[in-house]
């Protein structure tokens, strides 16, 4: 799955880190994210590491929290969601189409089902998401979403910061892996 991560996420020219799969929200996706030299740098430095505790970062977007909450440290550049049925992939990748890019990977046999362009690539449209077939690992882009063009949207939602701070952790293991105990 790496590999075909990989190549879907050049294909879409998203930049970044393509980190290992997660489940957020309960739906398994692929991140593509990039550290916030500046963002990292103060957190480094006032020792706040990636926090994932929902709760608290649900306190973070009051507004008498402005200002006193660390600034987001990944920069989100993708969500792809891989599934073997377009439904799926859909139900994974919208909730994130609202705050970074998103696209969908399926089965090329998918891709070619009649229901397959009468349906998801009139949803996928709708919500802004790419949409990518694979057979092996050769990848064909079945439509390209209207993504983010820089960055999404500046206002930050409680879920938004949070799937920031899942990334950023997963971004500072995947960049800076700990040292292994022999």
């Amino acid at each position: 799955m790496g590999r075909l991560a990989q190549a879907a996420v050049d294909t879409l020219g998203w930049t970044g880190s393509v980190l290992p799969p997660v489940k957020l929200l309960g739906r398994q996706i692929i991140a593509t994210a990039e550290l916030v030299p500046d963002a990292h740098a103060e957190r480094l430095v006032f020792g706040s590491g990636p926090v994932v505790d929902r709760a608290e970062i649900s306190t973070w977007v009051w507004p008498e929290m402005d200002g006193r909450v660390p600034p987001p440290a990944a920069r989100i550049t993708g969500i792809l969601a891989p599934a073997r049925h377009w439904r799926s992939a859909l139900t994974a990748a919208v909730p994130f189409a609202r705050f970074a890019n998103a696209a969908i990977m399926v089965p090329r046999n998918v891709a070619v089902a009649p229901e397959f362009a009468e349906t998801c690539l009139i949803r996928a449209r709708q919500f802004g998401i790419g949409v990518l077939s694979a057979d092996g690992e050769d990848i064909r882009v079945e439509m390209d979403g209207h993504g983010f063009d820089d960055a999404p949207p500046m206002e930050h939602t409680a879920i938004s910061r949070w799937v920031n701070e899942i990334v950023y952790e997963q971004l500072l293991a995947a960049e800076a892996p700990t040292p292994s105990r022999s």
